[in-house]
């Protein structure tokens, strides 16, 4: 489903949400593993490895647990990749982003090596997740936890009163971060008037950057993320959530490193880009046809991005537009460059070049191109294990991303399937949010209360953007599939 972002994950108290786990449940995960042939457990050889190398990282000469860095992160989060220190610096600030260094532990050709090869990236699935690297690097020696010193790439970013980059730099540090913070905790605390000084400088500094992005054209579709969670009496639940505005924040800091690396990239011109293309015109002219069926202006001189910052995603005929506009962010990737930049090195969404450097622990592409960002800085050559993977890394990443969107998604096919399955026959009021454009009587539609997105056919025409009433006729957790008609 196009409108679909899933979040998973654990939580400590009695539910509010719609399944009680159950062996059916259980065997569903197997189940999908299977299908997709993937598993959490590690070969005995990586997993001794790993142990290894947790016990003797290669440390930094560079000591910087003088800063007072703090983590933010989802609620249970035990992978912390980044820590954040802001200060003000004249006029200005200074971002001071450490990320952890996953090249301490891992040896290239190593067995920890090889196997994050083979997997790409982390994969979330409510209780229980698929990681890249075993744990005892990925959520003890290798994670910011606090209190713990480790080591770190430390990224110096300075910045003007406006918020626009002014310098940076990245190189190898131990670290020691003071504290760890949830999303949750962090913008209560921040509506209170109770925040740290670091999370008051983070609203600011991320203020400014969202004004940046909105004057260069980048954009962000503000859709509700469907989150699977898991209580500790293993009850599973599902609902709709919208971000905390200090997401969006913390989010402006990985942009700002993201884009500080692919700027010493491209200067370097070798590295590896994340990238978007832009827009098909014909996209374009189609999404402007959809407002005005959903009868949402859509001045014929105002941009995309600033037309999707008009939209509040708690109205229906907007949430529906929104998710027409996800046609627009299809065709994202990656490129591996040395010497010659490649022909398209922008991501239009961000509206500028952009790298994945922010989260080795969960994504491979991150500590290659951190590697290449370490060595420019340093003015020293580029590892050749580096050079060596800037071919094949791009379609290494694109194969496990796909396994990843499969896994999430099948998840909360399984647990919606599950939720409903009793209750077939039953209505609910739902919202049609797509049509599709062969056949106007099918489409998807999003339901609050249990939170589902699934399938919806008609005998006529599905009214888009309109509040409705459906019927459920089918929902099989084996299949994990659920259908409603209209």
């Amino acid at each position: 489903m196009p409108s679909r972002v899933v979040r998973v994950r654990s939580r400590g108290n009695r539910p509010w949400g719609q399944a009680p786990a159950g062996a059916g449940l259980r065997e569903g995960v197997d189940a999908i593993r299977a299908e997709l042939g993937v598993t959490a457990e590690f070969p005995p050889d990586v997993e001794a490895a790993a142990a290894a190398a947790a016990a003797a990282p290669r440390l930094p000469e560079l000591d910087r647990t003088d800063l007072e860095l703090r983590t933010i992160d989802p609620d249970g989060a035990m992978d912390l990749d980044q820590a954040l220190h802001l200060a003000r610096s004249g006029a200005g600030f200074v971002v001071h982003y450490a990320i952890a260094d996953v090249a301490a532990f891992v040896t290239p050709d190593d067995p920890i090596d090889l196997e994050a090869r083979r997997r790409g990236q982390t994969l979330y699935g409510a209780d229980s997740k698929v990681p890249l690297h075993p744990k005892v690097i990925s959520e003890d020696a290798g994670s910011l936890l606090p209190e713990q010193t480790r080591p770190a790439l430390l990224w110096t970013i300075t910045l003007d009163a406006r918020g626009e980059q002014t310098a940076a730099k990245v190189e190898r540090a131990l670290v020691r971060s003071r504290s760890r913070h949830s999303y949750d905790e962090v913008q209560a605390d921040l509506d209170a008037g109770r925040a740290d000084g670091v999370f008051t400088l983070l609203r600011e500094i991320g203020e400014l950057r969202m004004r940046l992005e909105a004057e260069r054209g980048g954009v962000s579709l503000p859709l509700p993320e469907q989150e699977v969670s898991v209580s500790d009496d293993d009850h599973w639940e599902l609902a709709f959530r919208s971000m905390h505005p200090v997401e969006e924040w913390n989010a402006q800091i990985s942009l700002l490193t993201g884009m500080a690396a692919a700027d010493l990239m491209v200067y370097g011109r070798v590295g590896l880009l994340r990238t978007l293309p832009p827009a098909d015109p014909r996209d374009v002219t189609r999404l402007h046809r959809t407002a005005r069926a959903l009868k949402i202006s859509w001045p014929a001189e105002q941009t995309y991005p600033d037309f999707i910052r008009t939209l509040d995603p708690a109205v229906p005929t907007h949430a529906a537009m929104l998710v027409a506009c996800t046609r627009l962010l299809r065709g994202s990737g990656y490129v591996g460059f040395d010497g010659e930049l490649p022909a398209q090195p922008e991501h239009t969404a961000v509206a500028a070049e952009y790298a994945h450097v922010t989260a080795p622990l969960r994504r491979l592409i991150d500590r290659y191109a951190s590697e290449i960002c370490v060595a420019l800085c340093a003015g020293e050559p580029v590892p050749q294990w580096v050079l060596d993977r800037l071919a094949d890394l791009p379609e290494v990443m694109a194969t496990s991303s796909r396994t990843a969107s499969r896994y999430e998604n099948a998840i909360v096919d399984l647990v919606e399937a599950t939720a409903l399955a009793d209750r077939v026959g039953e209505r609910f009021t739902a919202v049609v949010v797509e049509v599709e454009e062969k056949s106007a009587t099918r489409g998807e539609v999003t339901i609050a209360e249990p939170a589902i997105e699934a399938r919806v056919s008609s005998e006529r025409e599905l009214p888009l953007g309109e509040e409705v009433e459906v019927t459920l006729t089918s929902a099989d957790p084996v299949a994990r599939k659920v259908a409603f008609t209209y």
